[in-house]
């Protein structure tokens, strides 16, 4: 009721974008359910009706059956018009295949949907969610529960979708490059693959680089590449062509970040080379709605964020470099070229 006694009228449209707004957690679990049940790989193997499915997950049918009306009205399954179900596009890619997306839904709807759960208090105190929840940081969590740790691996193997364009936006013809932080060498794998006559360095941790040597040998080979154990806040490989920086700058301070910047301007042996930076990059004005989330999401996995190209221009002014040109690459990723600055 209004002041005056009279009814007050519901805008309608808002009140029903409210309520999908509302219940998208509710929708976000019944997918992590569906790939927990394994059920795009049971349509594909041929088991389509409720009964079938209920058979192959030992589920009650009528559970099953009242997931998948939801997650058809979603366009996550399609009726096949014999009373059964099959795969869309979308349940294709999250079907359990290399490159797929389901790793990414089972971590993102188990620890880290808890993580969120603490919302609340991670943006109130810019504290990781995830440390709230489980009582320490996401990385301590992860060298322990090894279930948890190869999910994680695989996430986030799923969400580097841009890897095959990076050849395309920065030219490693005939020129050597420094994979800093390359985990276990997906990224140096697929410059490697795409450009005959380059050379890679791959740097992180001295834990890390048995794993890297193991997918790269199991891939492109040993031959192009040179493996290299160590901090990137103490000293990167000297003389290489361009160095690369993707997705290991969003938990550092800026003060941490420059320090790393510098460090590769001192390595840089000639004026031609380049520091590349991919990552995902915000915007305070105009934002998509994707690129906001990623940063929160950081925010309550490791207490990180993601910064604006303001921010990174800002930053490499600090530390001797002036931008060069900007790309924009797949999965919401930004590659920034920067040039170092001559005196």
């Amino acid at each position: 009721m209004t002041m005056d006694g009279t009814a007050a009228k519901i805008d309608l449209k808002a009140a029903q974008e409210a309520v999908e707004l509302i219940t998208g957690g509710w929708r976000a679990q019944c997918l992590h359910t569906a790939l927990t049940m394994g059920i795009p790989d049971h349509l594909a193997a041929g088991r389509t009706t409720d009964a079938q499915l209920a058979e192959a997950t030992g589920a009650l049918q009528e559970g099953v059956h009242r997931l998948m009306r939801l997650l058809v009205a979603m366009g996550v399954f399609e009726g096949d018009g014999e009373g059964g179900y099959r795969n869309t596009a979308v349940s294709g890619v999250l079907l359990d295949r290399p490159d797929s997306l389901r790793n990414m839904c089972l971590l993102y709807g188990a620890e880290f949907y808890t993580a969120w759960g603490h919302a609340p208090a991670a943006i109130s105190t810019l504290t990781s969610g995830f440390e709230l929840a489980y009582g320490e940081p996401l990385y301590s969590y992860l060298s322990h529960d090894h279930d948890a740790n190869k999910r994680f691996q695989l996430a986030m193997k799923s969400g580097n979708l841009f890897f095959d364009h990076v050849p395309q936006a920065v030219d490693f013809a005939g020129r050597s490059f420094a994979d800093i932080g390359g985990g276990i060498g997906q990224l140096t794998a697929a410059i490697l693959a795409a450009v005959p006559d380059t050379h890679g360095t791959l740097l992180d941790r001295e834990h890390v680089v048995p794993v890297a040597a193991r997918n790269l040998a199991g891939s492109v080979g040993l031959d192009r590449v040179e493996l290299v154990g160590g901090d990137m806040f103490q000293a990167v490989p000297q003389g290489r062509d361009v160095y690369l920086l993707c997705r290991v700058l969003a938990g550092w301070s800026d003060d941490a970040v420059v320090g790393l910047f510098e460090n590769c301007r001192k390595a840089m042996a000639d004026p031609s080379a380049r520091l590349v930076i991919l990552e995902r990059v915000v915007a305070d004005e105009d934002s998509s709605v994707l690129a906001a989330l990623w940063d929160l999401h950081l925010l309550m996995t490791n207490g990180g964020r993601h910064r604006t190209l303001g921010a990174f221009t800002a930053m490499l002014d600090r530390a001797g470099f002036d931008v060069e040109r900007v790309a924009e690459l797949p999965a919401q990723t930004t590659a920034v070229i920067a040039a170092p600055r001559t005196v």
